[in-house]
């Protein structure tokens, strides 16, 4: 197995390496057209996803960045492998340099991050000026020069390793099912109807955080919630098997939390006797609530227990669990056969 750990590391800088950064036209979200399906990527100053913001269609008249190539933004000073081509937000920029292959490009981008300290941000962005003029470390062969050939293998060996781990974990995981039946009655009821247990967490700010192993969920859109991991065992609200609901923040955000968590007060754990898959199919219901709350009209305790839900329903006008479930164990399926085929 190839080890980072037995490779001598020197520096370089990075436009010997992959030359002068590129600017990359803007465009403005509100004059694009956004569509589900095949499209054009549009890359943004995210820190996450790959900075993917979105597909927008390919008809317009645009400046297209080339695939292969390395982006990077000024705020969120983070470096991603753009393996389509794409175009971008404002403050945007990239590398593109064709005479390196794709497993080496994936390799440098992890090592332009790990150079990366946490001096950029807002006011003092990432430019392609200061990206150009600065240093990360890289693995050297004998001559002292990159190690293009190691950096290679290291990266299909990694990629293989995870691809036929997933695809292992894929073939035990798919079973056989049917198509499901979409034609539903559907039926409002109170949230308070269905589930019996009903309770805001408690409010833990940062400074009295104890670093530990257990998630802390906030009103985050993001990770399922989970805002810190920490240590704290005495003043605080533990939950299991339900769902996170953020009453505040990014209203409406709602999760499946299979796990023990401490809950912030700006999350309200809903508890009932429910299955992972029925908790999947109602967290996606739920999160609808986001479209009727923002930052200024939370969802205190007293609105928590008005508010309604819809929910497809059985013969009796009972909430229709088995649909639920067989639904979502479908959806599943489906996706777990298009990531084997994908890896395969």
């Amino acid at each position: 197995m190839i080890s980072l750990q037995d490779r001598k590391w020197k520096p370089f800088k990075i436009i010997d390496i992959l030359g002068y950064s590129k600017n990359s036209n803007s465009y403005h979200k509100k004059d694009l057209n956004f569509i589900d399906g095949n499209g054009l990527a549009y890359v943004s100053r995210k820190c996450k996803d790959n900075g993917l913001s979105g597909i927008v269609s390919n008809n317009g008249n645009y400046v297209i960045n080339p695939k292969n190539s390395i982006s990077f933004g000024a705020e969120n000073a983070a470096y991603y492998f753009q393996p389509f081509e794409y175009i971008t937000g404002n403050k945007m920029y990239y590398y593109c340099n064709n005479n390196l292959s794709i497993e080496v490009l994936k390799f440098l981008t992890i090592c332009l991050n790990h150079s990366l300290n946490s001096g950029y941000g807002f006011g003092h962005g990432l430019t392609g000026t200061r990206s150009n003029r600065r240093q990360f470390l890289l693995p050297v062969n004998r001559y002292e020069k990159p190690d293009y050939e190691f950096m290679e293998k290291y990266i299909k060996e990694k990629e293989s390793k995870y691809k036929n781990g997933y695809k292992t974990y894929i073939e035990k995981s798919i079973v056989k099912f049917k198509v499901v039946e979409l034609k539903k009655e559907w039926k409002e009821f109170f949230i308070s109807e269905i589930f019996k247990n009903i309770q805001r967490g408690k409010r833990l700010i940062k400074e009295h955080q104890k670093e530990g192993n257990m998630p802390y969920v906030s009103s985050s859109a993001l990770n399922n919630g989970v805002d810190n991991f920490i240590g704290n065992d005495v003043g605080i609200r533990k939950y299991s098997n339900c769902l996170s609901l953020a009453n505040s923040g990014s209203v409406g955000a709602c999760f499946y939390e299979p796990y023990e968590f401490v809950a912030s007060d700006h999350v309200t754990h809903l508890k009932g006797n429910y299955s992972k898959y029925v908790y999947l199919f109602m967290s996606c219901m739920l999160n609808r609530l986001s479209e009727k709350y923002n930052f200024n009209r939370e969802i205190n305790d007293d609105r928590i227990r008005r508010e309604k839900v819809f929910l497809p329903v059985n013969s009796n006008g009972e909430p229709d669990y088995k649909f639920m479930e067989d639904y979502m164990k479908y959806l599943e399926q489906k996706k777990l056969l298009e990531y084997l085929d994908y890896i395969k």
